[in-house]
């Protein structure tokens, strides 16, 4: 029989303005306090020349733009913009946000994820997104989405990682800088977030550095929990 949901409540909209972590901490986005070390992340001499490739916006050549949309995503709701602020350095290096936010259904989305250069590849990126997902199912959701364009081969590596199930295609779903985009979607949903979610504090408990014989990948960890 399909479970009961008669006494299960509506989640809770997204509210926390700080979420702490290891090695970063996410603050409610902020331009006059985030915005000139987002500005250097995003498009500075480091900055990731394919950061844009499968966004709807940026690259930014003019930081009046830049400021702009940093602003409207300040005042958004939905989605709900985070920085992810570097603990070692106090640097904003990276934005994601919760989004398609539908607490009546207890769905939510992590998506806009967008980490500068400093951030890729480490456990910075990885630690950002588990304090998100964490967050998704402690106010109340039942199933976590990432959705991204079918090209995109990092994005899709990268929610394979983390333990999103794949579960389609949706077709011609976007236009997008005047291209098509076919969007893959992937989930998490609340009952499997427990052992994935073990999988994510074995590895952030590590402290990241080569060693004979340790444990490196969020696949081994989560193996330990099964």
């Amino acid at each position: 029989m399909p479970e009961s949901l008669e006494h299960w409540q509506p989640a809770k909209r997204p509210h926390k303005g700080i979420i702490e972590g290891r090695y970063i901490r996410l603050e409610k986005l902020d331009p006059k306090r985030h915005g000139e070390d987002l500005w250097l992340a995003f498009e500075g001499p480091q900055g990731d020349p394919k950061l844009w490739d499968y966004m709807g916006y940026g690259p930014f050549g003019e930081r009046g733009v830049f400021e702009q949309w940093l602003n409207n995503n300040a005042t958004s709701l939905d989605p709900y913009f985070y920085t992810v602020i570097d603990l070692a350095t106090g640097q904003a290096q990276g934005i994601l946000s919760l989004m398609s936010i539908v607490p009546e259904h207890g769905r939510i989305e992590i998506g806009h994820v967008t980490f500068g250069a400093p951030m890729q590849r480490s456990p910075k990126s990885t630690e950002a997104v588990y304090l998100l997902a964490k967050e998704s199912f402690a106010l109340g959701n039942r199933r976590l989405e990432w959705k991204c364009d079918n090209g995109n081969a990092r994005s899709k590596r990268t929610a394979v990682r983390l333990g999103y199930t794949y579960e389609g295609v949706f077709r011609q779903h976007m236009v997008i800088k005047g291209k098509n985009r076919d969007t893959t979607w992937y989930s998490i949903i609340s009952t499997e977030w427990p052992s994935i979610a073990q999988g994510f504090e074995k590895w952030l408990a590590l402290d990241n550095q080569p060693k004979s014989g340790q444990i490196k990948t969020l696949e081994e960890c989560r193996a330990l929990t099964d």
